[in-house]
């Protein structure tokens, strides 16, 4: 921690009108100097520095602070890093109190490491771009998609080359860990090394700072992915960067806006014709971490999506990332192209000024929110109006206290045929329970896992069940029954009720007894999967229960398809920590990531000889050697992932329910997770 006293002293030392001076273009107006705002676009000058005062003020826009506040909102620096920059510009040394000397020294090793990788990915980028000019097929390529030399090194455009090994030519010393940890280089299971990207168009990819934290690579013949991302480094995170922001930055301040779109072409064929003030994402949705940092750049931004499905659903992602951070003082639209179009194919063929035109019909936030909920909900009826609402409240209930807010609920108030005041009491009531809640709330607490009665018969009457897997409801005692798409048998239905193909009596706890005479109680402790009862010769496990499918699925996608461990992040270890019985799965994942072992072969002589997940790996081995190859499997690990976490939050919800939102925490909470639960429909998950 930077020590204030050390900060007032600082401000007291240095000159605002020098650090504005050295970015914007300053001349005299009485006590203060005045000059174009660097932070919105305007023709006569409304921006002034005071000398006396040491702070610059906007008339136009409210933009105000100090030398400190100007550095990070002009450049896009941290706090500590405008401190630094204006101690060392004043000949000052930066105290840091409250630190201990192993902090000191973690700090210092973390800015080592990040120096090392930036240096290796100027070293790759100028590789790349030494590669481009030598490649006669990657400047066709290019040419093709309408692009100069010029916007190709506007944005620093390159070439990987088709060379397995080609950065060996720059890194001497191959074998350099930093090299795998920046992302430039795999290694695969049996040690050998090779490029991350071969045969691919290089984009750059830079922070605010303009500083390189990583690359996307664009394939230009055929082969998958189309899109290549550097993975999640100490330096590049996609779900917190956006790519052009940088190179966009003064086309932003002029234009007076920012437009969003979904991929790296879009972006330079919009600069290419003109409109350069476009960014993109990073092959990801649209984040919190994304809009704030748009709504940083500019105070009003334009999301433009494909017209089909896929965009849309974008955009309902993107508009429910909008609303916890909405403000009266900016504005945020959203623009649909037609289904056979992308921004840059637009651009190219209709031109810069069609689609300028476009820019001015999108879509307000507001209207399509409401016309959104609308489209799914019949409004003709009353229970369609009802229900629309239903899915409305805990979305408004996102939005901060603010003017807009009260504007889109009042036009909710008119879609639903409600009276201001009858809205407002609707929105002050306890938030809806789930449809289906149950009639009383005697149920079993079973660590997280979804609630069934406690004697253990079929679900008491009233709860609504739909949407729910059922591989992962418990039975009595903390078990785990497997009952595939369908609930438990009860009363007659259990004789002869079928499972898996075959015909299998059910015979009260933990009894079954069926083809192949498995008998005996299952005991399967959740956590790290303590399974026992194993029979290894068979890669199974004894008992009534089998390996739940969604596990056994998210086991083979990753052993069939072992880049995916590769891009693991901590967010989508904690959404399998949350997921029932998973453990075995987060197992295999550390275990790939700690040993470096990629192919089931390797992970099995990795893991333990006895361990639960050794007997796993034995039994999906044959399954893995049979799989065919997906055509999108990190689409199919993100849905996977996405219906894990719909189920616990549903899950979730239902107990919060169940007791009856006695808390303002679980009110709270409630509202979080039907907020979330919006999204993940948004994604398709039901």
């Amino acid at each position: 921690m930077i020590p204030e006293s050390f900060i007032q002293e600082l401000l007291a030392r240095v000159d605002v009108v020098d650090v504005v001076g050295r970015y914007v273009q300053l001349r005299k107006g009485g006590a203060n100097l005045l000059g174009l705002c660097p932070f919105h676009n305007e023709k006569s000058p409304s921006f002034t520095v005071s000398p006396t005062k040491q702070f610059y003020h906007c008339f136009g826009c409210g933009a105000h602070g100090s030398a400190i506040t100007f550095l990070m909102e002009h450049t896009g620096a941290s706090f500590p890093e405008a401190v630094r920059t204006l101690a060392a510009s004043a000949g000052m040394t930066v105290p840091e109190e409250n630190r201990s000397p192993r902090q000191q020294q973690e700090t210092a090793r973390r800015k080592a490491e990040e120096s090392r990788h930036t240096q290796v990915l100027d070293a790759a980028q100028a590789h790349y771009l030494k590669q481009l000019r030598a490649s006669p097929a990657a400047i066709r390529y290019l040419k093709q998609r309408g692009l100069t030399g010029e916007i190709a090194a506007h944005f620093g455009l390159g070439w990987s080359g088709t060379d397995r090994h080609g950065l060996s030519q720059v890194f001497p010393n191959y074998e350099d860990p930093t090299l795998v940890e920046s992302g430039l280089v795999i290694e695969s299971e049996d040690g050998r090394r090779y490029d991350r990207f071969r045969e691919r168009i290089m984009f750059p990819i830079r922070n605010a700072r303009g500083s390189l934290i990583g690359f996307g690579g664009r394939i230009i013949g055929k082969g998958e992915p189309k899109y290549l991302n550097s993975p999640e480094t100490p330096l590049f995170s996609k779900g917190q960067e956006l790519y052009g922001l940088w190179e966009a930055r003064q086309a932003i301040r002029q234009e007076g806006q920012i437009i969003v779109v979904e991929g790296y072409m879009d972006v330079v064929g919009l600069a290419q014709q003109g409109i350069a003030n476009a960014v993109a994402t990073l092959g990801t949705a649209t984040t919190p971490d994304h809009v704030k940092k748009l709504l940083r750049a500019s105070d009003k931004v334009i999301f433009s999506f494909d017209g089909d499905g896929a965009g849309r659903r974008a955009a309902w992602r993107a508009l429910q990332a909008c609303l916890p951070v909405l403000r009266d003082d900016i504005a945020i639209r959203f623009l649909f192209l037609p289904t056979e179009h992308d921004p840059d194919s637009y651009v190219r063929e209709l031109g810069a000024e069609a689609f300028r035109a476009c820019l001015g019909e999108a879509v307000a936030l507001s209207r399509f929110l409401l016309d959104e909920l609308a489209s799914r909900h019949n409004m003709d009826e009353a229970e369609g109006r009802a229900s629309c609402l239903h899915e409305a409240k805990p979305l408004l209930a996102t939005i901060p206290e603010c003017a807009l807010r009260v504007q889109i609920e009042r036009e909710m108030a008119k879609l639903v045929q409600l009276t201001p005041e009858e809205m407002a009491l609707v929105l002050a009531q306890q938030p809806a329970k789930p449809f289906g809640a149950p009639a009383r709330p005697a149920l079993a607490e079973t660590g997280g896992a979804a609630a069934v009665p406690q004697d253990g018969g079929p679900p008491e009457a009233g709860y609504d069940f739909s949407g729910h897997d059922f591989h992962d409801i418990p039975a009595e005692d903390g078990e785990y029954a497997d009952y595939g798409q369908f609930g438990a048998p009860t009363g007659e239905q259990a004789s002869g009720w079928s499972a898996g193909g075959g015909q299998q009596g059910w015979k009260g706890k933990a009894d079954w007894k069926g083809k192949g005479d498995w008998k005996g109680k299952s005991d399967w402790k959740g956590g790290k999967g303590n399974w026992k009862g194993r029979r290894d010769d068979i890669g199974g496990f004894e008992g009534r229960r089998t390996m739940p499918s969604l596990a056994k699925r998210l086991l083979g996608l990753l052993l069939a398809h072992p880049e995916l461990v590769d891009s693991m992040g901590d967010q989508q270890l904690e959404v399998i920590d949350n997921g029932p019985h998973l453990g075995l799965v987060r197992d295999l994942i550390m275990l790939a990531q700690s040993s470096g072992a990629r192919h089931v072969g390797a992970l099995l002589e990795a893991a333990e000889p006895d361990s639960d997940l050794a007997t796993v790996l034995k039994g999906l081995r044959a399954d893995i050697l049979s799989q065919e190859d997906l055509p999108d499997p990190q689409t199919e690990w993100d849905d996977a992932l996405r219906r894990i976490e719909f189920d616990s939050a549903k899950v979730e919800m239902a107990r919060l329910a169940a007791a009856g939102l006695a808390s303002e925490e679980a009110r709270k909470r409630y509202l979080e997770l039907s907020s979330r639960m919006q999204v993940l429909k948004g994604a398709g998950i039901r």
